[in-house]
């Protein structure tokens, strides 16, 4: 039986000589991902503001205008009120209540899904959290210190591993894809929340994981090639590793299609933050850090002498 190949044996695609039109899009998009983050703003969830959020499944597509004004006239609290994955579902947001015990907060949304039932009978309540503004507060800390962390982290394992140049552009990398998710969001207005945290720290592991086999075998061409012009050297490289990198994405992709048709909306934003995370990571991996490492001056001469050590001890495997 044939094995299936979506990359053809000897595939030779000369990704380095687009290296300036791919600087020159990743700029303009990163920009304007920065633009839109700085205008609109993200939509933070109740985990990150605080507050009261009742998530809530009408029959109808609801009318927020009416909506509103029922729930403004109980006296809670200015709501903030946002459709929420299809035009029958609202996520209704309210500022906690003065008192500080949960009999208070628990009676402002009885109150709430009481008024909204009588006006729209039929209307189902899914999700209702309450988080206090000091533990907001600490979440966007917490939440902001592990993205950057893991960002600095990552690129200083690279420096470390390979030379200072991969470490510049493993962080270049991964800087702009976490940058392109903050403004799809910013974008599309959908619900900045702990679940998005934890989608972003998987687009940094994915992104990592597929530019360390990229220069795993940039490193081990340098050995084998050491007369090599850098640009083919990083032309067959990626060519080299372009299958195992196709499958993986695509493999991902499908899995994540399926949650994405399937899972409901509560997952929604997780997915979708995921699904851009792999294509954006992906095109960083290829176009942007490998072809940055030329722009930075990485040799492509004899490696230092701590590192002339016999072919196959410590080398790093081959794909197949």
């Amino acid at each position: 039986m044939r094995h299936l190949k979506l990359i053809p044996d000897n595939t030779n695609i000369g990704f380095v000589k687009l290296r300036y039109w791919a600087f020159g899009i990743t700029a303009a998009l990163t920009l304007g991902a920065m633009a839109l983050v700085g205008i609109r703003g993200l939509n933070l969830g109740v985990d990150f503001v605080g507050g009261l959020m009742i998530e809530a499944k009408f029959q109808q597509p609801a009318h927020l205008d009416t909506l509103r004004g029922t729930i403004d006239s109980l006296g809670v609290g200015q709501s903030s009120l946002q459709q929420f994955g299809d035009p029958k579902t609202v996520s209704i947001r309210l500022p906690l209540p003065h008192e500080t015990d949960s009999g208070a907060t628990n009676r402002v949304v009885a109150k709430v899904k009481a008024a909204v039932e009588q006006t729209n009978p039929g209307v189902q309540f899914t999700r209702s959290d309450t988080v206090s503004g000091k533990v907001s507060g600490e979440l966007i800390r917490n939440g902001l210190l592990a993205v950057f962390l893991a960002v600095f982290a990552i690129a200083i394992f690279s420096w470390l591993r390979y030379e200072w140049q991969f470490g510049v552009s493993t962080f270049v990398a991964i800087a702009h894809d976490v940058l392109m998710t903050l403004g799809f969001f910013a974008l599309t207005r959908m619900e900045f929340d702990l679940n998005i945290v934890a989608a972003v720290l998987t687009i940094i592991s994915y992104s990592i994981n597929d530019k360390i086999v990229i220069d795993d075998r940039i490193r081990e061409n340098l050995r084998k090639y050491r007369k090599m012009n850098l640009g083919n050297l990083i032309d067959l490289s990626v060519n080299e590793t372009l299958p195992r990198t196709v499958m993986t994405s695509l493999t991902i992709l499908l899995a994540l299609g399926a949650l994405l048709i399937f899972g409901g909306h509560v997952l929604r934003g997780f997915t979708s933050a995921m699904i851009l995370g792999i294509i954006i990571g992906t095109y960083s991996s290829i176009y942007v850090s490998s072809s940055l490492l030329i722009t930075l001056g990485l040799s492509s001469g004899p490696p230092p002498a701590d590192e002339a050590r016999p072919a196959g001890r410590g080398e790093p495997a081959r794909d197949s």
